[in-house]
């Protein structure tokens, strides 16, 4: 049993290196490897070789493939996702944009700890659905990106690159075939110095010999794609060491896509990929033809590789301990070697991993708490264990960043284990945990990071790491495990928490965006959370000109970390129509002023996620109009569209099964109900209560269905007459829009709806539109991306009995919470009742 590490090299780093990152992550609990991985990975020690896989999102990536080269090739594999999915729907929250690509960010990483591949990304934004190479090439700032993919090729040395997508429409989405064209072009470039020569400061040109396309294979069978110069991938071999096929990795693997629905089976049998080769030298059986992928290609190794052929071939299972003097000795030889060899620098990483795997060491720090600030004091626990007769000295441990370094100096006995409380300050200067390509505003198509050597990294190394100093049999190794807050939980056991860095108060408002319908005042609920104790101070909100706020200021005082102090404002908004940022300030008694809030993302399958968002929301003054009251809202995969509906004035209730199995003349208090964005895909049971939601729509009231995706509908009968979804959508968030029934109600009651209310509109107009529907739907609106045919089933529209149905692919789930003013005015006009009074 082993404990994965990370290690400070004992010689001058080799910067090729610095991306690693060891596969515990942030915050995960030691990962310990039965001996068939500790096997393996003693047979990867003499395979010297690289692989990159590139695509564009998260969930692009063939996870078969990934484990194949990984753990059946032992070549060291790499997933280069162009995007953290910011642009995807959720499937398990309300998430939306960079917070659903953190949460994208995680799953992916979880993903690779089970298929043994590492990730890695670019700058690029997932600005949503682009049906063209060049729209998304444009947007996300070519030559950025481009330098980004060299970067990340110059730094891991890929032998081969692997693309998921063709360059060309066949690949479905503008960013797919963007992926592949940036591949295709950064094979070029990393080899040429004259290309992005500000990198040569920290890497070398890299040629990589060869590009090969994971083609698509005819109906997911084992045959080969009809013409092209394909190899074969066998990826459903059995690994007897680990017990398992790749497909079955892959399963495993792809299962960690949760925000995405995209549990997978487990699967077996034979199963052939072929890869097309595009660019460098043709392979003509295997991937790797014809590179070399065993100790040759470092001078002088020979002694090395014998050493840990030997080491293979004489492992014991039931005494992995037996082997570390033999890999302590190849470990020697290994530094005399060229340490700045990439190979040397690499395997010395993975020799490590091993020995402390065999001498069964166990380290890690935890904190008695999940939270401090800049300056406070902190205890922590150094935690060790060795579970074998091998001779280890625990010299010391140090926290990193920190002047904290406390000698140990103890032999370690077999299966004692130590657990040593220490205690530090934390730096005043240390920067607050946060997402490091979240610190600056992203573009519409990039995120700004400005730290070459952040580039590329999935996420940063966290800044308070113990630095574990042993001594095996005379050799210093030094191993970090980034300090982390552990505790038991009476249902899931034993948990981890990255340990945060927090400011010393935080602020939440209560709303992300504040509607006001008329001239009348609104109170703004504000949350102070303390970071540290005893925080006074005053808080104010700064307002867009024209807009009060009472009162001026006010006084909060939190004597302890974690204590919560409510307070409100009231905001008066403008006589006309008016937009702007509200923001809260703090201004604390040293004079130190803060305007950040706390956002903490808690899902099971990743570790819990903490940022620190200015504490702003968006202020509207509308000129709108609602028609009818209360409104029910029955919850699909999760949108923010409830709560903009109240800032409207509306009072919205959630359909809970109590309300659902109610009578359906107790439905008729409501002036509409509103189905959330695929509910007809995720709420099981709506094939059991359409009927009745057309009963009470022919009874009189309005059903409105925000957009379900085509596949995996719970039932064909979403209206009361039938209409085809698609796949259809407008990507380009200003397309045109043409009201084909400029006259009907829906256009003109309780607001006149303009051209004016479709400016502003973010990321898409809509998606999955209807493409077929019956003859007494009406379509009122119309639009397109350039260049292709109108789309006229984003808005059906059907009088059924005394009430209405209508359906909607228009992505107000997007444009009510991003305070867009035009879609509250028409999305006011589709909840007006068919005979209602007029606010």
């Amino acid at each position: 049993m082993y404990q994965s590490t990370t290690y400070t090299l004992s010689s001058r780093v080799f910067l090729g290196l610095f991306l690693f990152i060891s596969l515990i992550g942030l915050a995960q609990p030691p990962k310990y490897y039965p001996a068939g991985e500790i096997k393996l990975a003693l047979k990867k020690m003499n395979i010297l070789g690289s692989a990159l896989y590139m695509a564009a999102h998260p969930d692009d990536e063939n996870t078969a493939m990934l484990a194949w080269l990984a753990k059946d090739r032992l070549v060291r594999t790499s997933y280069l996702a162009i995007t953290r999915g910011d642009g995807g729907q959720n499937l398990i929250g309300s998430e939306q944009s960079e917070l659903i690509g953190l949460i994208r960010t995680q799953e992916l990483l979880q993903a690779r700890r089970v298929d043994g591949a590492e990730q890695y990304f670019t700058r690029g934004n997932d600005f949503g659905f682009s049906k063209s190479t060049e729209e998304a090439l444009q947007i996300w700032d070519k030559e950025k990106v481009l330098a980004d993919v060299v970067w990340v090729i110059r730094n891991l040395k890929p032998d081969v690159i692997i693309t998921r997508f063709p360059p060309t429409a066949q690949a479905g989405h503008g960013h797919h075939s963007a992926s592949a064209v940036l591949a295709e072009e950064a094979f070029v470039a990393a080899a040429d110095p004259k290309r992005y020569p500000e990198q040569l400061k920290y890497v070398q040109p890299w040629q990589v010999k060869r590009l090969v396309w994971n083609a698509f294979t005819p109906n997911f069978t084992n045959d080969p794609p009809p013409g092209g110069n394909y190899v074969m991938a066998p990826l459903g071999n059995y690994n007897n060491l680990l017990g398992k096929s790749y497909t079955e990795i892959a399963g495993e693997s792809r299962s960690m896509h949760k925000s995405q629905g995209f549990g997978s089976a487990r699967s077996r049998g034979q199963r052939n990929d072929y890869l097309q080769h595009k660019l460098g030298d043709q392979a003509q059986s295997d991937i790797f033809d014809g590179i070399d992928l065993s100790w040759k290609r470092v001078q002088g190794s020979e002694t090395v590789a014998a050493l840990l052929q030997k080491a293979y071939q004489t492992f014991n299972a039931e005494n992995p301990a037996a082997s570390v003097s033999s890999l302590l000795e190849a470990y020697r030889v290994m530094e005399k070697l060229p340490q700045q060899e990439y190979y040397v620098q690499q395997k010395k990483k993975e020799l490590t991993e091993i020995i402390v795997a065999c001498t069964g060491l166990s380290y890690e720090g935890n904190t008695v708490s999940y939270a401090g600030t800049p300056g406070q004091s902190l205890r922590f626990y150094a935690n060790v264990v060795k579970r074998s007769d091998v001779p280890v000295l625990w010299k010391s441990v140090q926290l990193l960043n920190t002047p904290k370094d406390s000698t140990i100096g103890k032999e370690l006995k077999n299966n004692e284990a130590l657990n040593l409380p220490i205690s530090l300050t934390i730096p005043k200067e240390i920067q607050y945990t946060q997402p490091y390509w979240l610190a600056n505003p992203p573009a519409k198509g990039m995120y700004t990071v400005n730290d070459q050597l952040l580039i590329g990294k999935p996420e940063a190394t966290p800044q308070l790491t113990a630095a574990f100093h042993f001594q095996i049999q005379g050799i210093d190794f030094t191993l970090n495990r980034p300090i982390s807050y552990k505790w038991v939980d009476p249902v899931q056991g034993e948990l981890y928490r990255p340990f945060e860095v927090r400011p010393a108060v935080m602020i939440n408002l209560d709303e992300k965006s504040m509607v006001f319908p008329a001239t009348e005042a609104k109170t703004l609920g504000v949350l102070l959370k303390a970071g540290a104790g005893a925080v006074k101070g005053e808080l104010r909100l700064e307002v867009p000109k024209g807009w009060k706020v009472s009162p001026e200021k006010l006084s909060f005082d939190l004597a302890k970390a974690e204590a919560e102090q409510k307070v409100s404002f009231v905001i008066t908004p403008p006589a006309n129509a008016s937009e702007g940022t509200l923001k809260a300030v703090a201004k604390l008694a040293d004079g130190q002023e803060i305007s950040l809030g706390l956002r903490t993302i808690d899902y099971e399958h990743i570790p819990v996620q903490t940022l620190f968002p200015v504490a702003q929301a968006k202020v509207i003054r509308l000129d709108v109009r609602t028609a009818g009251k209360n409104i029910a809202y029955l919850m699909g995969a999760g949108d923010d569209v409830p709560a903009a509906l109240r800032q409207m004035g509306y009072s919205v209730t959630m359909l809970t099964s109590n309300e659902l199995n109610a009578d359906v003349t107790e439905w008729q208090r409501f002036d509409a109900i509103v189905l959330g964005v695929r509910a007809f895909n995720t709420e099981e049971r709506l094939k059991y209560y359409q009927p009745k939601l057309m009963q009470y729509v022919e009874n009189g009231g309005v059903v409105l269905v925000q957009y379900i995706v085509n596949r995996g509908v719970v039932t064909d009968e979403i209206g009361p007459y039938p209409f085809e979804l698609s796949r259809d959508r407008v990507t380009v968030e200003e397309a045109t829009v043409t009201f084909l029934k400029p006259q009907h109600p829906l256009l003109n009651t309780p607001n006149k709806i303009t051209a004016k209310d479709f400016e502003g509109w973010i990321q898409e107009r809509g998606l999955y539109f209807a493409q077929k529907w019956d003859s007494r739907y009406e379509v009122l609106l119309s639009c397109a991306d350039p260049g292709e045919k109108p789309q006229d089933g984003g808005l059906l529209v059907a009088n059924y009995g005394k009430g209405r149905f209508i359906y909607t692919g228009y992505a107000f789930f997007r444009q009510l919470p991003g305070g867009v003013p035009g879609a509250y005015r028409l999305f006011a006009n589709l909840l007006a009742p068919v005979n209602g009074s007029v606010k």
